[in-house]
């Protein structure tokens, strides 16, 4: 059974997605600084920087926004971005100057020490496609395998959407009905339409930097993508619970409401939540895994630990890189840690043993709703990854 809790205090919401009983995501937003990744804005260039290709942006936020020029060109899809424009061949000032109106949305949110990234690749997200205006690719998820089900998808596109768009099908679109798709590619056609207006009336006034549409921060994120296949939704705080039930009507026989402030996470998930905070997890066989995050990577480094093994030296280490795999990729997706992941196993001598381990890796993150890629192992034999966050950084 798949299950969301919502557990809010008077600093923060304390989000997590169970499947029997299990805590498979944790997430966390302080309500003083709440995610504005997918935000849109209509944003005023303050510098322009042709040396490093990238503007920087005023979206009225506490920090200027980064604008790169590969933010900037129109995507030829959304799995080659604009890879097929070089970007030595363009010139960041033909695209923008000081003091012009901008429209971004955010691509990476704020840290303690940089402004958020933004691009104006606006994507309006939907429960089964995601709408790309100015564009004209169609992309469906790489986990949705069936090729047949991939072409039914693209061909509802091809057959009924005449406007200039770009569409990325996601995983959920799998066997929804045309009408499903189609009713829901005219909703995220009018809020665009409806934000693309906000937008040019702030320009006509010079009302602007300025916010034009807010995605709802993590729990309408979640809801959005999760509620459709969730049993049931506990929340803890009133306003939350209205604004669920308002926006998703159709499932408001899911949700149970808690009193105020009512702590609604058990001991077992607390207990859950805790080894989800710490660096250093155990293995069953004994061996153990550390996780290192750093602005510019996470590093994991596998352990044999306390296991000694019964078979050869190259079984026992096998044996702690299998168990290692399959919790690593649990920890990215409890922890939604992305960007670059560098996996340290222990060194196996086998190239044999090597390939069981990437199959393995591949398999267990097939779970994940992030986008992830397993690049390999390098020549100092530490295997590469990389994997798209859900909703934090």
């Amino acid at each position: 059974m798949k299950e969301i809790i919502i557990n809010n205090d008077n600093q923060k919401s304390n989000i997590v997605v169970l499947e029997d009983g299990k805590v498979v995501e944790h997430y966390k937003e302080l309500f003083n600084n709440k995610t504005i990744e997918g935000n849109i804005y209509l944003g005023k260039v303050v510098s322009v920087l042709p040396g490093m290709q990238a503007a920087f942006v005023d979206i009225g936020e506490e920090k200027n926004a980064f604008l790169h020029i590969k933010d900037v060109l129109p995507k030829v899809s959304e799995i080659t971005g604009n890879k097929n424009e070089k970007l030595s061949n363009n010139d960041i000032k033909k695209y923008v100057r000081v003091g012009m109106p901008i429209m971004v949305q955010i691509k990476k949110d704020k840290i303690e020490t940089k402004g958020a990234r933004v691009s104006t690749n606006i994507n309006i997200p939907g429960k089964y496609v995601a709408l790309v205006p100015n564009s004209n690719f169609v992309t469906v998820s790489s986990k949705i395998e069936d090729e047949a089900e991939s072409n039914r998808l693209k061909k509802i596109i091809k057959e009924h959407v005449q406007e200039q768009y770009g569409f990325i099908f996601r995983t959920a679109a799998f066997g929804k009905s045309e009408k499903e798709i189609i009713n829901e590619i005219e909703e995220l056609d009018k809020l665009y339409k409806e934000i693309a207006n906000k937008a040019k009336k702030l320009i006509d006034e010079c009302s602007f930097p300025a916010k034009v549409f807010e995605i709802g921060g993590i729990t309408n994120k979640i809801i959005m993508g999760l509620a459709e296949y969730t049993e049931k939704i506990d929340v803890n705080d009133q306003d939350v619970y209205k604004f669920i039930i308002n926006k998703y009507p159709e499932i408001s026989k899911k949700i149970t409401l808690h009193e105020k402030n009512e702590e609604i996470f058990s001991d077992d998930i607390l207990a859950q939540i805790e080894k989800l905070e710490s660096r250093k997890i155990w293995l069953k066989c004994g061996g153990f895994i550390t996780i290192d995050r750093t602005e510019a990577l996470t590093a994991i480094d596998v352990n044999t630990g306390k296991y000694t093994g019964k078979d050869s030296l190259e079984q026992t280490i096998l044996k702690v890189n299998e168990e290692a795999s399959i919790e690593i990729a649990k920890q990215l997706r409890a922890r939604d840690i992305g960007g670059i992941i560098i996996i340290d196993y222990i060194d196996m001598e086998e190239e044999e043993s090597e390939k069981i381990i990437v199959e393995l890796l591949e398999k267990e993150l097939k779970k994940d709703r992030a986008k992830t890629q397993v690049v390999g192992f390098t020549k100092l034999h530490l295997l590469e990854m990389t994997r798209k966050h859900l909703y934090t950084n």
